[in-house]
């Protein structure tokens, strides 16, 4: 299947670019900016070592050191020689290519307190955030929208504009339509050649079996897959209280009942669909990680480093 660039109907992105000149688009995506370098620039000074050292990287050229640099990077046979202290430079490799799948399925606009981010953007921070990371980084990024089927692909580059590029997708996105996740997993998988890094971002509210057939498609591929789970906390805890009524935000069906009545089964359905997502994906040696709209993005940008760190 051809994958399409653009989808019809009600949820069709618009290719009139000049309203990304509007006052309140470019407020937007500066906002969205700025939150993804402070979640970035704020988690690497919070580390205890640089996310930068061990990476892969290549030997560019000397300079004199200055007041401020690191001492680790004095190259000590070049003093011994000169007498003179000199930093050693280094160019980051540039062969990463970076694959985000964001879901973006109606279930994922939910939050269970108004007044807190929904797990869709919980998700588009957490996409805008690794992909600053990425570029940064010099890696080439790309992006895959998909709900029931594939609904945009930015190929991955590894150029600063590119930031920008993602950052209008990522505005102009909505949460519509049914999951079916595995079918843009396995279209995805066909299309991509050169062994990457895959990085899915979804509540994954699918046939769990049907996922990892997906996910294993891509291992075959040799691709390397980072699974992030995105959930709102009372979709793990269930902690309701009252009677209530639950509506799918797909679907439309409705149920009413008593949560602590139903609130043990749930559990135990809940806990049963989560370690059969992270038994598979181990077995399958994919990266499992379930977080929600309550912890802070650390957790997922360590798991992106050293995924990395691992490739290289």
């Amino acid at each position: 299947m051809i994958l399409p660039y653009e989808r019809s109907e009600n949820n069709m992105h618009r290719t009139d670019y000049r309203k990304f000149l509007s006052p309140d688009t470019v407020s937007k995506l500066k906002g969205m900016e700025l939150k993804a370098r402070m979640v970035v620039e704020g988690f690497i000074a919070g580390m205890h070592k640089s996310p930068y050292h061990g990476f892969s990287v290549e030997f560019a050229e000397h300079r004199q050191y200055m007041p401020g640099d690191s001492i680790r990077d004095i190259d000590w046979k070049v003093y011994a020689k000169s007498d003179r202290y000199y930093i050693k430079q280094y160019e980051e490799e540039t062969n990463l290519k970076s694959y985000i799948l964001l879901d973006c399925s109606a279930s994922m606009g939910y939050s269970s307190d108004p007044a807190h981010q929904n797990k869709f953007d919980y998700a588009l921070t957490l996409a805008a955030s690794l992909a600053y990371l990425m570029l940064k980084q010099r890696d080439a990024v790309g992006l895959t929208t998909f709900a029931d089927d594939i609904i945009k692909y930015v190929p991955p580059r590894s150029t600063t504009g590119h930031l920008h590029v993602l950052l209008r997708q990522f505005s102009n996105l909505v949460t519509a339509s049914t999951t079916d996740i595995a079918l843009p997993l396995h279209e995805m998988a066909e299309r991509i050649k050169r062994r990457g890094l895959i990085i899915i971002i979804s509540d994954l509210f699918d046939d769990p079996e049907r996922i990892i057939s997906g996910i294993k498609h891509f291992r075959h591929r040799n691709h390397e897959v980072i699974v992030f789970q995105v959930l709102d906390p009372r979709e793990q805890d269930f902690a309701f209280s009252g009677e209530a009524i639950f509506e799918d935000m797909e679907t439309g069906e409705k149920i009413t009942t008593l949560p602590w009545q139903i609130k043990g089964d749930y559990a135990k359905q809940f806990n049963s669909f989560t370690s059969l997502l992270a038994a598979e994906c181990r077995q399958a040696r994919a990266d499992y990680h379930l977080i929600d709209t309550s912890m802070p993005f650390d957790k997922a940008l360590y798991a992106f480093l050293a995924k990395r760190e691992r490739l290289f």
